[in-house]
């Protein structure tokens, strides 16, 4: 039996041996005061749950059957010291447990802007944060220095003691942005800009990683981030941008592709709207961007006029998307006259498209030819005619 117990603490010691304590021994101070809020907690739990599991333990064994010395008490209902314990307690924790997460809750808002570099300095008032813009692919991590003019593959790198402000999106589904020892997790979805806000205190090589499953090659997007000196990280910037190609649009729609396991690559200079793009959708040639389609809606949209102004396209994303005005996929291409579209985009307009009559109250139905466009008109003739 003796045997037995040893190899069985044998054995959970090499299975724990294999654990990374680094969540409760991070690097970044955002990450220790999480670890700190995980700590405290757990030990505000424990002034319940240890108290409940020994007396459970301690009254099944006093007042075991073979104990005839126990007090037996059938006609027992209350003790108003018992129920002040058993409210109490809880209640106290419970407040305590409250007033620590409120607290936390804002204190470590990935959007809040950091307020000191450790428990012992603050932010000084002319500290400018490094900006890292962050885009997960598939499966990949994508990292744009703007400041510094450079970009690079699964790697990146920040000196120590400065603050990060990242901004984070996806190129196509979601993903989990995750470096354990800087600070927590913060989603990244296609369209849409979170932000996370840390400090990393110490040198060394942590590993960072997607915590959210995304495909087939999700085990594998994992990166190494790098915590530098000053001199140190100025020496990377200065590989990169002297061993590093060019990140234009062309380039990063080759990047986009599904990958897996792709090896680490810098780049030397940097399309300076390329994040811009990506975050806006439309990164393709020709492609209107998010931001600006959210502004002609909250204009009150294009009425019928944007109807016609419509093209089909095969969509840069390995497969067609369905169209709600064709049998191929379509999309707003610009904003202009008819004439200014031809020229942006020639042969666009090539194809005959026929034209439903649109009946206005009261006015006369405006004349359609039998193909579109043999005759070019402008938005402001449709609307007029309409």
């Amino acid at each position: 039996m003796r045997l037995l117990k040893i190899c069985a603490l044998l054995c959970l010691c090499v299975a724990v041996s294999g654990c990374k304590f680094v969540v409760l021994n991070p690097s970044g101070d955002v990450a220790g005061q999480q670890r700190d809020l995980v700590l405290i907690s757990t030990v505000l739990m424990l002034l319940i749950i240890v108290p409940v599991m020994a007396m459970t333990v301690y009254f099944a064994w006093r007042y075991r059957q073979t104990n005839t010395s126990a007090r037996y008490e059938p006609e027992w209902h209350h003790s108003t010291r018992l129920e002040l314990v058993i409210w109490a307690a809880p209640l106290l924790i419970i407040i305590c447990l409250g007033a620590l997460t409120w607290m936390g809750t804002h204190l470590l808002d990935p959007y809040r802007t950091l307020g000191r570099i450790d428990a012992g300095r603050s932010v000084p008032a002319n500290a400018k944060p490094l900006v890292v813009n962050v885009v997960a692919l598939d499966w990949k991590w994508l990292f744009i220095l703007p400041e510094q003019g450079i970009a690079t593959v699964n790697e990146l790198a920040a000196p120590v003691d400065r603050p990060i402000s990242f901004r984070i999106t996806s190129a196509s589904v979601m993903n989990s942005f995750y470096i354990p020892a800087l600070a927590g997790q913060v989603y990244a979805m296609a369209g849409m800009e979170t932000k996370l806000h840390a400090v990393i205190n110490k040198p060394g090589v942590y590993e960072g990683f997607s915590a959210n499953y995304s495909g087939a090659g999700f085990s594998h997007m994992r990166f190494e981030f790098h915590g530098m000196t000053a001199g140190d990280f100025d020496a990377w910037v200065a590989s990169a941008r002297a061993h590093g190609g060019t990140l234009n649009r062309a380039r990063y729609l080759e990047l986009e592709r599904p990958s897996e396991k792709e090896p680490v690559q810098r780049y030397a200079n940097v399309d300076p709207d390329l994040y811009k793009a990506i975050l806006n959708m439309c990164v393709q040639p020709g492609k209107m961007c998010m931001s600006e389609m959210m502004a002609i809606d909250a204009k009150g949209g294009l009425g019928l006029a944007g109807v016609n102004n419509t093209l089909p396209l095969m969509y840069d994303k390995y497969g067609r998307h369905p169209a709600a005005f064709a049998s191929l996929p379509s999309y707003v291409a610009g904003i202009c006259n008819i004439e200014d579209l031809d020229i942006r985009m020639p042969g666009a307009l090539a194809a005959p498209r026929k034209m439903t009559p649109v009946f206005g109250a009261g006015l006369k139905a405006p004349a359609l030819l039998p193909a579109w466009p043999p005759r070019r008109s402008t938005l402001a003739d449709t609307r007029s005619s309409s």
